[in-house]
């Protein structure tokens, strides 16, 4: 099937099927614009797509459009702008002053990580491991960002027109509404929840002809929670982890989690309602973030006027050596990135704290399928951190109400308030379940509405005031990427080996056991081989 030349079109590279990845490419008349480039961030063959070639020419893209600076829908760009691409991307002010700090930061992980994983032993002789891209690359894609005001029209490419509204879900945050061959688009980017700290509630407009909508927890909803009532669960939690003697470790995203924690942290502190320990927020981007989020402090809510970033029990580390020493402590309240800890600092807090019973460790965001963050939330007694086995003995403890995104409910209040809609409601951005839970959930209201799930790959006609018409199918190959992956079971296969063979009874049942395995191992790899020389006899 194909499309009319003067019809809009839409391509999903990511974010559909998965939380991860976002990025959509519209067409029309020869002309093309992304809607965010962003990584994907789960299991390590979910990683691989970063590495593989894009699916588009990125000398042929006119414009990238960006909803906010989270590394899932901007982490990309570095690698487009080291490929080749020197137009605009449009954002907001905020989002254009953190990506400064979030694509340097990106490119200064891929390049340690790629040392690190070099370096390691396991690896000796394979081939070197190179940076998905650079800290420079990261600082070149910044300096393509063109900041554009909330509700001001532009025109990000010939034939489309384009402007931002306040989407609630970090600072700079939009939903984007697009006008384009006659068709009329909007997409949500990430929405936040209701009452949430530091924005407005999310707004856009209404009667669009086609909408793509965010579904990261379309199958669950939230107890509903002011923020004071947040701050009563923080507390508890606060003083029943002190009172084991042992640290509070919290994994957070360096952007918008941080700074919510830190602002409920200082106002308990204020109001001696926690004891008074020093609070560490140990991820330099961190750091850097919530200078921004100062800057800015006359656009968000629930300052008051207040530095309550310098709060006096607040300590920024800044040094390795500095993040290092922390490990000697007791008592102490520590923030660390990543929130999923598939990287950074908290990896290294979370080696010296899983193994003992007096710490807490404290989740307060969504933990994609496949990183270490779900596994130890889902209840491994141990873990695979760089290399080594950890026991988890440690406390292992949940608050949702940090969430920065929409719950099920608000996301269907959402949607009912942007009909109508006129073709297709596409919903995206979600694990397999959340996408049918709202698809469900939203189906119920209008039977006989078009409604999209679609796939990584797939593209889609957009035309005006009908449903979407889809063109291409999308990667079949794809759908084994998405949760968890051979080698979190590797993982979690090697780090409860030992402990599972010393529960076997005798020393030649052990022995026996092993050997099993290796035969196991072994008629694999003859099954292999005999593949091989048949398709070699085939051929010849």
């Amino acid at each position: 099937m194909s499309s009319s030349p003067g019809e809009l079109t839409i391509r999903f590279h990511g974010a559909a099927g998965t939380v991860t990845g976002s990025c959509m490419e519209l067409a029309l008349g020869g002309r093309t614009i992304l809607v965010d480039c962003g990584m994907f961030q789960g299991s390590r063959s979910l990683e691989t797509l970063n590495h593989g070639a894009f699916a588009f020419d990125p000398h042929r893209i006119d414009a990238v459009i960006l909803t906010h600076a989270h590394i899932d829908h901007c982490g990309l760009l570095p690698k487009l702008a080291a490929q080749g691409y020197d137009r605009a991307i449009w954002c907001t002010g905020g989002t254009a002053d953190l990506l400064e700090y979030m694509l340097a930061d990106a490119g200064r992980i891929q390049e340690g990580d790629a040392m690190r994983r070099n370096r390691r032993r396991d690896r000796a002789g394979e081939g070197e491991f190179l940076p998905l891209y650079t800290e420079q690359d990261g600082l070149r894609a910044w300096r393509l960002a063109r900041p554009v005001a909330l509700g001001e029209w532009f025109e990000p490419a010939p034939g489309f027109r384009a402007r931002l509204w306040n989407a609630g879900h970090i600072l700079g945050s939009a939903s984007v509404e697009i006008e384009a061959g006659g068709t009329t688009l909007l997409l949500s980017g990430d929405l936040g929840p209701d009452n949430k700290a530091f924005h407005p509630d999310p707004h856009a407009p209404k009667g669009m002809d086609h909408v793509i909508c965010e579904s990261t927890y379309g199958n669950r909803a939230r107890e509903r929670q002011t923020i004071d009532q947040r701050r009563d669960a923080l507390e508890a939690e606060v003083k029943a982890a002190l009172s084991r003697g042992g640290n509070l470790i919290v994994p957070t995203f360096a952007l918008e989690r941080t700074q919510e924690l830190l602002l409920d942290l200082a106002r308990l502190a204020d109001a001696n309602r926690i004891p008074n320990v020093p609070i560490f927020v140990d991820s330099p981007l961190a750091n850097r973030a919530t200078k921004v989020f100062a800057a800015h402090g006359d656009e968000l809510e629930d300052i008051d006027g207040s530095d309550l970033f310098r709060h006096p029990s607040i300590h920024y580390v800044e040094e390795t050596a500095s993040s290092m020493r922390l490990n000697t402590m007791s008592g102490a309240i520590i923030l660390a990135a990543s929130g999923m800890c598939e990287a950074g600092r908290i990896r290294h807090h979370l080696k010296h704290n899983l193994f003992r019973r007096e710490s807490t460790i404290l989740f307060v965001g969504f933990q994609a399928r496949g990183t270490l963050g779900r596994v130890i939330l889902d209840g491994a007694k141990r873990v695979r951190i760089s290399g080594e086995d950890v026991n988890v003995r440690a406390q292992i403890r949940r608050i949702d109400s940090y969430s920065a995104h929409a719950d099920r409910d608000e996301l269907h209040r959402w949607i009912a308030d942007r009909r109508p809609i006129g073709g297709s409601l596409f919903l995206s951005h979600g694990e397999g379940d959340a996408v049918e839970g709202l698809r469900a959930l939203v189906a119920s209201d209008d039977p006989g509405g078009s409604i999209v799930m679609p796939r990584i790959g797939e593209r889609y006609a957009l035309p005006p005031g009908a449903p979407a018409r889809r063109l291409e199918t999308g990667r079949v190959d794809l759908a084994d990427l998405t949760g968890e992956d051979w080698q979190n079971d590797y993982a979690d296969f090697i780090t409860n080996l030992k402990h599972n063979i010393a529960k076997i009874g005798n020393e030649r049942a052990r022995r026996d056991a092993l050997a099993e395995m290796r035969r196991v191992l072994d008629a694999y790899e003859a099954a292999r081989d005999d593949r091989k020389r048949r398709n070699g006899a085939d051929r010849s």
